[in-house]
């Protein structure tokens, strides 16, 4: 009987379906559907490969080499090779190469007048001098004196690393031809979910085959050889004007790899970009005089900072 609980049990419902010849309401639902299909195929499927495994968490190893030599401009007759240029020393994921200097030789602690570029220097008499006080953006302390710098201008005397320090920059980079120096990037990259390992140089024998080859996308991608103007034209400037005043580059190594497809087809991208127009330090080198007395060379330089990032990432079928 209706409503027994026997009865509850054994009914049952059947869907009823109207056909509505109705153009506007059967165009939304198709756009409907199709929206849902292309949603599912092209970006869950196609653009963020759902079908497939990622690990976009490698383990990376970066080693850089720099090769080439430049004579030092009007500094005389010294040649500068890598190892004068690049600093830190060769290794690191961030290296220097000098363009640019300014050198202070044979200084030595003791007393003279401060440099007139510095506006906490200048002076009348002694009274505006105050003895004891550092020289602000000077070079050292005060010694109560005001002393003639040139026929013109009197500065405070000061003690400190004497004669101060060299501000004259030279109107050209002095090691303009560290634009042919060439760059050498390898890189290693690990992938531990899928136990992957790739590095972008090719794996030969032939112990000259990095000495003569440089990276070209289609006919050279397995050789990371870089020639500086290259990087720096790469990533938007000139090399003339970052060489004066130095500047940042950055480097990016780009893995994007598909495991299911051969593993040589797996090659890196590289992009360049500026980080800054102008970069510098100061280095000292030290040395005893036959006084006994402590003298050291500055050298304040001037170049190119290349900072070499890895990003990565392998997928595979599930």
């Amino acid at each position: 009987m209706p409503g027994s609980p026997c009865g509850l049990l054994l009914d049952y419902k059947t869907a009823k379906f109207s056909l509505t010849r109705n153009r506007r309401v059967g165009l939304l639902h198709r756009l409907l559907q199709l929206s849902a299909l292309g949603y599912l195929l092209g970006w869950v499927l196609l653009l963020r490969k759902g079908y497939q495994e990622r690990d976009a968490a490698p383990r990376v190893a970066v080693v850089t080499k720099v090769k080439g030599a430049a004579p030092a401009g009007a500094a005389g007759r010294r040649l500068w090779d890598a190892a004068d240029l690049t600093w830190p020393p060769q290794g690191e994921n961030v290296l220097f190469l000098v363009t640019n200097f300014i050198a202070t030789a044979q200084q030595a602690q003791g007393t003279c007048p401060e440099s007139p570029s510095v506006l906490d220097a200048m002076c009348t008499e002694d009274a505006d001098c105050p003895m004891g006080n550092p020289v602000v953006h000077g070079n050292g302390i005060k010694t109560g004196k005001c002393v003639i710098f040139n026929a013109t201008r009197s500065t405070c005397e000061i003690y400190g690393w004497c004669p101060v320090e060299n501000s004259t920059l030279p109107r050209k980079p002095l090691l303009a031809e560290a634009e042919n120096f060439t760059l050498f990037i390898k890189n290693t990259v690990h992938f531990t979910k899928f136990n992957f390992s790739k590095c972008n140089t090719l794996q030969t024998s032939d112990p000259s085959y990095f000495k003569s080859c440089t990276y070209d996308p289609v006919f050279n991608p397995s050789c990371p050889v870089f020639r500086v103007r290259n990087m720096v034209e790469a990533a938007g400037e000139h090399f003339g004007d970052l060489a004066l005043l130095g500047g940042s580059i950055g480097v990016l190594i780009k893995w994007d790899c598909n495991l299911d497809h051969p593993a040589a087809q797996c090659q890196p991208q590289y992009f360049f970009s500026l980080q800054d127009t102008r970069y510098n330090f100061r280095t000292a080198s030290y040395y005893w005089g036959s006084q006994r007395q402590l003298y050291r060379n500055l050298l304040k330089l001037y170049g190119l900072r290349f900072d070499i990032s890895v990003h990565g990432q392998t997928t595979r079928l599930i």
